[in-house]
């Protein structure tokens, strides 16, 4: 039986700039919970962020997998972009990323396969080898305690992956005759039709490993800058050295996370990257809690130490009035030479986040909402 293979079209992945932007802007969503909040209500604030953003011209939105994180309700990408398709027309919905040793190939390319038959042409695949949490918690997903195995065969389990979204794995190899559904395959079938096309694959990194192989592969790549910043402009280059064109890229695209939170005035800036800088310490301390608010970080006494790690952390945070970000997001780009800045806004509040994107929109002039089709 003959098989018609899904393309990816470049366009799906290229995007185009609005207003006075210098790149497509998108967004990473790790959909937070601030104290006195729930997980309900942070997925309210997601819906409301995919919403605006979509009417104001960003490009994509995409959804990180976290685990054992209660600040963090994004541990189910592909639920949570099942639900945002629901409520979006427009924008382009993705994993930023799944965490891929964490799950079977086939699994993902079955759930992404549904995401792409529920958003026709607008889903996005983006992969991470890390396990987007501790060691404990990923042997609890994984099933195994040997946890260097899934980072040591993420190429193996990329190609895995790719030939399940493809449906052409080669005669006499044992998955020859299993299908991701929906996919291709049912374009086989008696009078089965299936689209064309299949959701495009990233690479995500925060280091040089997955930047030399998405570009081996010649596959789009996004660079995690909101907590590697030192390490973005080599992995960048390096992705740029090792590209090689493929049927999906004839030239390298990469994008960049950024930390970004735009308010009304400088001060309330302050006091909300010093809460979640507060969050992060938490976490890094094994202490993961929800996000506090602004309050209680004003309240809390920092150690020397925490002091220090703040300060150093909210450095990489883009943060303050619309036209401090925007200058900010400028000189980003002018010194990374990134294709696409996506930002994330960490915040206790939904409001204050849906706030930020709202103003950097206006900062760029960006399409005005009740413009948007």
């Amino acid at each position: 039986m003959s098989r018609r293979h899904p393309t990816v079209a470049e366009d799906e992945i290229r995007g185009t700039a609005q207003g006075t932007a210098p790149v497509p802007l998108s967004v990473l969503d790790l959909v937070t919970v601030g104290a006195g909040r729930t997980a309900t209500d942070a997925l309210r604030t997601s819906v409301a962020i995919a919403r605006l953003t979509e009417s104001r011209g960003f490009h994509r939105y995409w959804v990180a997998e976290h685990h054992s994180m209660p600040g963090v309700a994004s541990s189910s990408p592909a639920v949570i972009l099942a639900h945002l398709a629901a409520h979006t027309s427009r924008i382009r919905l993705g994993s930023g990323g799944v965490m891929l040793p964490n799950h079977a190939p086939l699994v993902i390319a079955e759930q992404f396969g549904t995401l792409e038959a529920l958003a026709p042409g607008r889903v996005d695949l983006g992969l991470g080898r890390a396990p987007g949490t501790d060691g404990a918690t990923a042997a609890a997903l994984r099933r195994t305690d040997r946890l260097h195995e899934g980072a040591d065969d993420f190429p193996e389990q990329l190609m895995e992956l790719t030939r399940f979204l493809d449906d052409d794995f080669p005669d006499g190899h044992p998955y020859r005759r299993i299908h991701a559904v929906p996919g291709p395959v049912q374009a086989t079938s008696p009078g089965g039709v299936q689209s064309p096309h299949r959701p495009p694959v990233w690479l995500l990194g925060s280091s040089g490993f997955s930047a030399r192989l998405a570009g081996s592969f010649g596959l789009p790549f996004a660079f995690a800058h909101h907590f590697s910043a030192q390490n973005t402009i080599p992995a960048l280059d390096l992705y740029r050295e090792s590209f090689r064109p493929s049927a999906v890229l004839a030239e390298p695209y990469a994008l960049i996370g950024v930390s970004a939170l735009a308010t009304d005035d400088e001060k309330e800036a302050r006091r909300q990257v010093r809460a979640a800088a507060l969050s992060m310490i938490r976490l890094r301390t094994g202490r993961p809690g929800l996000v506090p608010t602004p309050e209680e970080a004003e309240a809390y006494e920092f150690s020397p130490m925490e002091e220090e790690f703040a300060n150093s952390w909210n450095a990489n945070v883009i943060h303050g009035t619309a036209d401090e970000v925007r200058a900010g997001l400028d000189d980003l780009h002018k010194r990374t030479g990134a294709d696409e800045l996506m930002l994330t806004g960490n915040a206790h509040s939904g409001d204050v986040r849906l706030r930020s994107y709202e103003l950097v929109a206006d900062a760029y002039g960006l399409p005005a909402a009740a413009a948007a089709s």
